[in-house]
C-alpha cells in the first residue's frame, strides 16, 4: 500500500513538473490602465526562478492639472493554466511624487498586491490583464489615505 502511495506521489510530481511553463528571462513593454491617474506605465519583468519573477513599472504624468511619477516593484509567482495561458499573483510596493500648481502635493509610499492572467503567443509577445490593489502607507495625504483598485492591460516583448 505504501508503495502505491509513493508511486502516486511521484507520478503527481512528474505531471506537475511537466506542465510547468517556463517564463521568459526578460519582458519589456507597456501596462495600460487606470494607474491612479498615471495612465500608461513602462513595464519590465525579470525571471528569478522557473516560476517566479520581479516586475518594475514606471508611470509618469505631465499635465496642466498635476505633474507626477510613480514607481512600483512586485514579486510574482507564475502558475500554468492550460496551453499558453498562465496566471500570476504577487506582492510589492512603491513610491511616487505628485505636484499640483498652487498646492503642495508630495512624496508617498504604497503597498500593492497583484493578480492576473497572461497569454504567451508563439512570437515573443505576451498579453496580460491584471488587478493591482494599492494601499497608501505614508506621505502625501491625497494618496496615502486611499485604497485604489488598479486594473491594467499589459503588452510586452519577451527576450
Amino acid at each position: 500500500m505504501k508503495i502505491l502511495k509513493g508511486i502516486g506521489v511521484l507520478l503527481f510530481m512528474a505531471t506537475c513538473t511537466l506542465s510547468a511553463q517556463e517564463i521568459s528571462d526578460h519582458a519589456l513593454g507597456l501596462r495600460l490602465g487606470d494607474s491612479d491617474g498615471f495612465g500608461a506605465e513602462v513595464s519590465y519583468q525579470k525571471s528569478l526562478t522557473r516560476d517566479t519573477r520581479v516586475e518594475f513599472d514606471l508611470g509618469w504624468r505631465d499635465s496642466r492639472n498635476f505633474n507626477a511619477f510613480k514607481i512600483a516593484g512586485l514579486y510574482q509567482w507564475v502558475r500554468p493554466i492550460e496551453g499558453d495561458f498562465q496566471w500570476y499573483y504577487g506582492v510589492g510596493g512603491g513610491l511616487g511624487n505628485v505636484d499640483f500648481p498652487g498646492d503642495d502635493g508630495g512624496l508617498f509610499v504604497f503597498a500593492a498586491g497583484d493578480i492576473g492572467i497572461e497569454y504567451n503567443f508563439d512570437i515573443p509577445l505576451i498579453l496580460s490583464l491584471d488587478f493591482r490593489p494599492e494601499l497608501g502607507v505614508v506621505g502625501y495625504d491625497g494618496f496615502s489615505d486611499n485604497f485604489d483598485f488598479d486594473i491594467g492591460l499589459g503588452i510586452r516583448y519577451q527576450f
